[in-house]
């Protein structure tokens, strides 16, 4: 049992606020070394109704679902939100990431769109952004952000990863995330980084402990 004297908290299992079952592992990983069981919304016997993201930054919209689910079932909760900032278009996608191209949500409209508006700009700098948020029933909410620069190419390239990748250069790469293994990736994505900063400050208040 892992046991919070500062919060009094006794944590054994952590919500991710997700339905995808690939996010959940990423993250059953990170918590598995300290005796923590990660749930999906999946998992759960309770049907939660998606939340609706209407904030107007990452951290917003990451709060809105965690905050909720965690009230909801008074329990701890975790949830994300990410997205693709590009410096020449004023920071677009951004929280509209996922439907920039409208709904249903289309990764390769959404590629195409990026493409287009980017025809007239030399500047092509970007980069991937993910803010988390741990939300605890009757705490303040705690966050963490990550994040991976790089640049858009002037193509789509490679098979491997979604959103974005086929797009996107990170720095130091010559080659797009979509043509890199998912482990390479998984070490210099901007969910890693903000993971890596989510367990150090949940260590330092003593929420989670080794």
């Amino acid at each position: 049992m892992k046991t919070n004297d500062k919060e009094g908290i006794s944590l054994k299992e952590l919500i991710i606020a997700t339905k995808n079952p690939g996010k959940a592992k990423e993250f059953a990983a990170l918590f598995h070394k300290y005796g923590i069981t990660v749930k999906s919304l999946l998992d759960l016997n309770t049907e939660i109704p998606d939340v609706e993201e209407t904030g107007a930054t990452f951290h917003e919209n990451a709060r809105l679902k965690a905050e909720t689910i965690a009230n909801k079932l008074e329990t701890t909760v975790l949830a994300d939100d990410s997205g693709l900032s590009v410096d020449a278009l004023n920071g677009e996608p951004g929280v509209y990431s996922a439907r920039y191209a409208g709904e249903p949500k289309n990764d390769s409209q959404n590629n195409k769109k990026l493409l287009q508006a980017l025809t007239s700009h030399n500047n092509r700098a970007a980069r991937f952004v993910c803010v988390l948020a741990w939300a605890m029933p009757n705490k303040p909410v705690i966050y963490a952000e990550g994040s991976c620069n790089g640049k858009i190419a002037k193509t789509m390239s490679g098979e491997s990863g979604f959103g974005y990748d086929p797009l996107f250069i990170p720095k130091g790469y010559e080659v797009t995330m979509a043509e890199l293994g998912s482990e390479e990736k998984n070490t210099i994505s901007h969910r890693f980084h903000a993971m890596q900063q989510l367990e150090t400050t949940l260590v330092e208040k003593g929420i989670i402990k080794s």
